[in-house]
């Protein structure tokens, strides 16, 4: 029995991603923040498909409750065969309007929550002969964005991030690698006005957005490609290449 846990998989990319690993057979456990009622309705409809998601709750800014959830996690499976880093959270705002606070929220989600998660897994999987960690980053982390520095920085730090810890868990047969989505139809993107949309359906060389299904294909395959680690695979349709 294999199992994954997913950061923020109640909805958009991460619950396509729950999804995925449940259809793989996986025993799945689904964090959320602070949102039940969606975490709720998210359990159950998975339920209704015959699956059986654990839900955990904690916020992956802080890393007492992120060692609680592992601490719960580890009472119930043995090991942990993928932690996908999914949690994160966006902000659209020019640079000089970008608060210190806003830009210290950005980065204790995007940055900070994934360093707690990793911390808190590592010596587990290391003493379990092996894991699969999966980030996932953003396009705007390898390009940047406009009006999104912030978002854009917390990413690229995730790509780096990876990156480094790849090189040294990789001799612990932990595998560290990083899923770069573009333009996906998601909330997150929901800001977009119709015409922004299509400039940006201009700029992708596959003729559409993404959907939160394409990034999960990615996570299904990283999580099975033993000897894929510290890369960056950018899942955006040809976008910013």
């Amino acid at each position: 029995m294999k199992t994954a846990l997913i950061t923020g998989g109640t909805k958009g990319i991460g619950k396509a991603i729950a999804h995925a690993f449940l259809q793989q057979g996986y025993e799945v456990v689904i964090n959320y923040h602070s949102d039940e009622e969606t975490a709720l309705a998210t359990q159950e409809e998975f339920n209704m498909q015959g699956y059986c998601p654990v839900l955990l709750r904690a916020d992956v800014s802080d890393e007492a409750q992120v060692r609680a959830m592992f601490k719960e996690f580890y009472g119930i499976y043995d090991k942990l065969d993928v932690l996908v880093n999914n949690a994160g959270i966006s902000l659209v705002r020019v640079i000089q309007d970008t608060s210190p606070i806003e830009w210290n929220r950005i980065f204790d989600v995007n940055v900070k929550g994934v360093y707690h998660c990793c911390r808190a897994v590592a010596d587990k999987m290391i003493g379990c002969g092996g894991g699969c960690i999966i980030n996932i980053a953003s396009i705007w982390g390898e390009v940047g964005a406009s009006c999104e520095v912030a978002y854009s920085a917390s990413k690229g730090a995730v790509i780096a991030f990876t990156k480094a810890l790849s090189k040294e868990l990789a001799p612990s047969k932990v595998r560290v690698n990083c899923v770069s989505p573009g333009v996906i139809d998601t909330q997150m993107n929901s800001h977009l006005t119709v015409n922004e949309m299509e400039q940006l359906i201009d700029g992708i060389p596959a003729g559409r957005i993404g959907y939160p299904e394409d990034v999960a294909k990615a996570c299904i395959y990283l999580s099975d490609a033993d000897y894929v680690m510290g890369e960056v695979l950018s899942v955006g349709g040809g976008f910013g290449k």
